[in-house]
């Protein structure tokens, strides 16, 4: 006769998720993928598997896009709400974002500029609080 645990470890359930979830995981834009990928569910073990041996359109789709905002907003150096501002709602290729690149716009220039400030300022916030707990440590010695 089988006890109570042996019971919950055998029914064990799959943990899925929504396409639109392992997209994001995947890091690549829901609309672009196969039909298939975006009708179905994704297992853990599936997803898994996506990232370790990724098929040819996985590969493709991060290769050249489109790209979801997020990552959009990585590659050009700023952030999603810059990306906004800039007048970019939808995903761009990488030939695209290579242009935005080249090109150089002045939304962009003063985006970049505003990551760069916010990235100082959370070095000098962590900075910050670091001093603050090796102050609080060194007088809880005392």
């Amino acid at each position: 006769m089988l006890d109570t645990l042996d019971i919950m470890t055998s029914h064990k359930s799959t943990q899925t998720m929504k396409p639109a979830t392992a997209a994001k995981k995947l890091g690549v834009y829901l609309e672009a993928t196969p039909t298939e990928f975006q009708e179905g569910v994704v297992s853990r073990n599936e997803l898994n598997a996506l990232q370790a041996d990724p098929p040819e359109w996985l590969q493709e789709l991060r290769r050249n896009g489109p790209h979801p905002r997020p990552v959009v907003a990585a590659k050009l150096g700023v952030s999603i709400a810059g990306l906004a501002r800039g007048g970019i709602t939808e995903a761009l290729t990488t030939e695209q974002i290579e242009a935005l690149k080249t090109e150089l716009p002045e939304w962009l220039q003063k985006e970049r500029a505003i990551q760069a400030e916010v990235r100082k300022e959370a070095v000098r916030i962590k900075e910050k609080n670091a001093q603050r707990a090796e102050d609080q440590t060194g007088q809880k010695r005392s």
